[in-house]
């Protein structure tokens, strides 16, 4: 029995258990910082939804551009969470405001569950449907394990996968409405890198329209709530924040190429000349795919989808463990694409492999600096080109 007949043969138990190791690893790590192992460190530390929780109440509270202020923002974060508390910065444009404002009304733990399971729940839906439907997709995708880590550091993972997931999914039957979710992703701009080459290639001119009249709205009502002093502080900190990401960001949560590399103990320079040759390659294989499949439906196009969406974190100069939530929805297309066509070679073996370094990138990047979640992508991204560049009658 090959290797991808016995995967796709035993996947239900090997969900299940994976399943069943990502609960108790959450609850173990809930629990453990919560002090049930051993005393909490001094200073505290929290989740990463503090530096949105910290931002919407400067928001709310008449100084919005004060989010983009380190030491205004860290006293909003020990105002919130508790003196001392570890520090974290917020790195979102303004229009994420409009998000981190209304939530920061609550207090802080409703705030957090609230955005983190509606989140997670539109994110589930989207991707299930996606998939093809049922319990067994829903439960394929919640195994995944950035989805438990982005749970845990309470980030906003779920919205940005979400947003590329209703884009991609709707792109072909409500192109407007595409296009305003693809726009949306301005709050998290890095991850909308690749869509317009993908939307020029593929001639999807009405979404192309969605996008920018999303972006551009959703722009100019964060300058109308929070005034032009907002933006302006944004850009002078975006303009340094090549410096943030090199240096404020621990190097083992990283799974990017350039992360990677430099974790490896490659010098800056040419860390960031590796990710740009990536990030080309990357671009070069959405035009290729959308422009191949520009009028076609089916497989060809979910395979098309499945490339912009690997394609994109394997383009992004900044991907953390918890950002592979996307990889999900690159899953969930080639897994589309699957199931009309059949599965093709290395395919389901792919799948499994995505699962399984996903599920140990950060305990070995920490231990051993080696950055294997930097796989994930360019594994998808090579599975959904070989399924297009392929030959099948069916495709």
């Amino acid at each position: 029995m090959s290797l991808d007949r016995w995967i796709l043969t035993h996947a239900r138990r090997l969900v299940r258990l994976l399943l069943i190791v990502q609960i108790a690893g959450f609850a173990f790590f809930v629990a453990g910082t919560h002090g049930a192992f051993v005393p909490l460190p001094d200073p505290p530390t929290t989740t990463d939804f503090a530096s949105f929780y910290a931002a919407g109440r400067l928001a709310d509270a008449g100084r919005p551009e004060a989010a983009y202020d380190p030491a205004a923002h860290r006293a909003a974060e020990e105002a919130a969470i508790a003196p001392g508390v570890e520090e974290k910065r917020f790195l979102n444009p303004p229009p994420f405001l409009l998000v981190c404002a209304p939530l920061a009304r609550l207090p802080y733990l409703p705030a957090f569950l609230l955005f983190e399971l509606a989140t997670a729940t539109l994110w589930l839906v989207l991707t299930t449907r996606i998939a093809g439907g049922g319990v067994f997709a829903t439960s394929c995708l919640a195994a995944i394990p950035a989805v438990w880590w982005a749970l845990g550091w309470g980030q906003n993972s779920f919205l940005s996968g979400s947003l590329m997931a209703a884009g991609t999914l709707l792109l072909r039957r409500r192109p407007w409405l595409a296009g305003a979710a693809f726009g949306a992703l301005c709050f998290k701009p890095h991850f909308g890198l690749l869509i317009p080459l993908a939307l020029l290639a593929g001639r999807h001119w009405r979404a192309i329209g969605g996008a920018a009249l999303s972006a551009v709205g959703l722009c100019a009502l964060s300058a109308l709530c929070f005034g032009a002093a907002t933006w302006r502080a944004f850009i002078d900190m975006a303009l340094h924040a090549r410096q943030t990401v090199e240096t404020g960001i621990q190097l083992a949560g990283h799974v990017d190429a350039g992360g990677a590399a430099r974790l490896a103990g490659l010098a800056a320079n040419p860390s960031w000349a590796l990710q740009a040759c990536i990030t080309l390659a990357a671009a070069a294989c959405v035009v290729w795919a959308f422009a191949k499949t520009r009028r076609q439906t089916g497989a060809p196009a979910d395979a098309a989808c499945a490339v912009l969406v690997s394609a994109t974190l394997a383009a992004m100069p900044f991907v953390l463990f918890y950002d592979l939530v996307m990889a999900g929805v690159a899953a969930a297309w080639l897994t589309r694409a699957a199931l009309r066509t059949g599965w093709r070679p290395g395919e389901p073996t792919c799948l499994a492999a995505c699962l399984l370094l996903s599920l140990v990138a950060f305990a070995l990047a920490a231990t051993l600096h080696l950055a294997v979640g930097v796989l994930v992508a360019p594994l998808l991204l090579g599975c959904t080109v070989a399924r297009l560049a392929s030959r099948h009658p069916a495709d």
